[in-house]
């Protein structure tokens, strides 16, 4: 069993994350700023004497003695981070060399929780590790896309320059319970719109993809990939399984018994038309690819929230 630390671990994947690790028997550190985290999320663990909460920034230093560290802090919403851009592209970057100089000092494998917006509005479908994007550097959600691809590169040049043993998951959109219906996720916004019987609003015409990871094939497949021997680079972790937004929004109305309209806004800037991860990858090395269909995580999310 290892000490493991988890920043953002208050957060919507830190929390199942830190749960999971728990279950397994692990020591875990939590560590959040509480900006876009939350105390409700873990306040189950807090009983367990296996479990320590930490409230820090991830950008200042950190002096702890761990074996691995989840990476995972960071505004991950476009209303998150648009609403401190500079907040975030300095936890993005700043914050993932605090954790890497951590790992180098303490000799901890390191797992980056990366993103599919590295790919920006893809030339590419699907989306494959070895493609380099696409992404505006100037737009309104560069302080997360050129972040989480800063601190990629940043990565890579601690394991060249120090020997980290580090690891890079791609993740691509997850839902589940706990994410927070004011954060501007597609999933949270449609459910509780649903639940109001307001109109579902859709940007654009509905007809760009998404792929919807249900949070615990996500949670397998980040500890899957850190338990892995070797540093395979990038890997995409999502569920390559692909849906537009205007059919989403049905199978949710559906779910919820809602009497919703659909309304129809125009699309944010640099928002991609696509999002699909080839997950040959994660298949090949990891032995993983999602088993929560939509309707049965919708469902799951549904009766959480």
């Amino acid at each position: 069993m290892s000490r493991i630390l988890v920043t953002g671990g208050a957060g919507f994947v830190g929390s199942h994350l830190c749960e999971r690790l728990l279950s397994d028997g692990h020591t875990v550190i939590c560590l959040d700023n509480l900006y876009t985290g939350s105390n409700s999320n873990i306040a189950h663990l807090q009983s367990s004497s296996n479990f320590t909460f930490l409230e820090h920034d991830v950008t200042l230093p950190t002096s702890l003695e761990v074996e691995q560290i989840y990476h995972l802090a960071c505004p991950a919403s476009p209303i998150q981070y648009q609403r401190h851009p500079v907040d975030t592209i300095r936890t993005a970057i700043i914050g993932t060399e605090q954790m890497l100089t951590l790992a180098n000092a303490t000799g901890a494998r390191i797992l980056i929780a990366s993103t599919s917006e590295v790919y920006g509005d893809p030339l590419v479908h699907p989306q494959v590790e070895t493609y380099w994007g696409n992404v505006n550097p100037v737009g309104p959600r560069a302080c997360y896309d050129e972040g989480k691809r800063a601190a990629e590169a940043l990565t890579v040049a601690y394991t060249a320059q120090y020997g980290v043993d580090a690891r890079i998951a791609r993740i691509f959109n997850t839902y589940g319970p706990r994410l927070h219906a004011g954060d501007g996720r597609v999933v949270s916004n449609f459910i509780d719109q649903a639940r109001r019987g307001e109109p579902i609003t859709i940007y654009g015409d509905g007809s760009q993809t998404r792929s919807f990871c249900y949070v615990s094939d996500l949670i397998d497949g980040l500890i899957r990939l850190m338990a892995l021997s070797h540093d395979p680079g990038p890997v995409n972790l999502g569920n390559p399984t692909e849906h537009t937004i205007k059919e989403l929004a049905s199978v949710i109305v559906k779910l919820t018994g809602s009497t919703s309209s659909l309304t129809f806004n125009p699309l944010p800037v640099d928002d991609p038309q696509q999002r699909q991860p080839d997950i040959s990858k994660a298949r090949q090395l990891l032995n993983w690819e999602p088993r929560v269909t939509l309707e049965e995580g919708l469902q799951k999310t549904i009766d959480a929230n």
